[in-house]
């Protein structure tokens, strides 16, 4: 029998070696890069249909549930353009975008955990975390901003905070974006090609590459320790961009599929209220 992408992409249990993965497979994708347009297109009219129906049942309070979409990846991985490409697939009113940068002097007085709380999708909507919860270990980490002691509670504290998410009505999306060095030099080098790209590029860019090898260790650890039941960690090779696009928007549309979603009843009488439409 076929897996899902679900199934193709979810990163096994036990020891995670990122080298091990080719950032350019097309996992689950059998053509080439001129059959993902229309495969998109088909994708984004089912993916359509379902939101409306996961933000009708929110706005007509008779369905808890929300989805949120964890994108986490190396700088150039192509967060900003799966927001583009694959989110941008569904109606934008049921979408809420949360971009999270170094916290504020009023967040760093909470637990990290306090400000990606605040941004949890609302029943009926569609949440997405450019960057999320996972900045605290892998930043952390890497940069040393914590102790071992420290470290292994957040991993706890996360796993915690997903499930209870999850259980309350939530469906999680974990998606890490998986790119080599050599494409992100590809990228970058690109950005500085073009004046009209130079937006998109910081010289910090740079300090961040030159821990490189730090940041893949601590991706690693965070896939080993943070992938469970509840919330999975999905590895999606982001060497082809156009493949990348297609493995989310897929992620999402299978994710959207399980929760067999209905429209909400009538809470009227709906014979009545047509023969009061004619008589007016």
């Amino acid at each position: 029998m076929a897996k899902t992408l679900r199934e193709a992409l979810a990163v096994p249990s036990g020891k995670v070696d990122l080298a091990s993965y080719d950032s350019r497979a097309k996992t689950g994708f059998d053509g080439s890069k001129k059959d993902s347009p229309a495969l998109m297109s088909a994708a984004g009219e089912r993916l359509g249909e379902l939101q409306e129906r996961l933000f009708a049942g929110g706005r007509n309070e008779t369905d808890t549930r929300s989805v949120l979409l964890i994108l986490q990846g190396m700088d150039t991985s192509g967060k900003g353009g799966i927001v583009e490409r694959a989110v941008g697939l569904v109606d934008p009113q049921g979408v809420r975008i949360t971009s999270f940068k170094k916290p504020s002097s009023d967040e760093l007085t909470h637990d990290f955990l306090w400000r990606i709380d605040k941004a949890l999708p609302e029943p009926g909507m569609i949440g997405i975390f450019d960057r999320s919860q996972y900045e605290d270990v892998l930043i952390g980490r890497v940069r040393k901003l914590v102790d071992d002691k420290e470290l292994e509670r957040r991993y706890g504290a996360i796993n915690d905070f997903e499930a209870a998410y999850v259980e309350g009505g939530g469906t999680i999306i974990k998606c890490f974006l998986h790119i080599n060095a050599d494409d992100q030099k590809r990228r970058l080098a690109a950005r500085l090609d073009d004046p009209a790209k130079h937006w998109k590029y910081s010289p910090g860019d740079l300090d961040e590459r030159a821990f490189w090898d730090e940041y893949q260790a601590a991706y690693a650890i965070a896939l080993e320790r943070c992938s469970t039941n509840a919330a999975p960690w999905f590895l999606i090779p982001s060497g082809r961009k156009w493949y990348r696009n297609w493995a989310v928007a897929q992620l999402l549309l299978e994710h959207l599929e399980s929760l067999s979603l209905e429209w909400p009843a009538a809470t009227f009488n709906v014979e009545a209220e047509k023969k009061r439409l004619l008589s007016l």
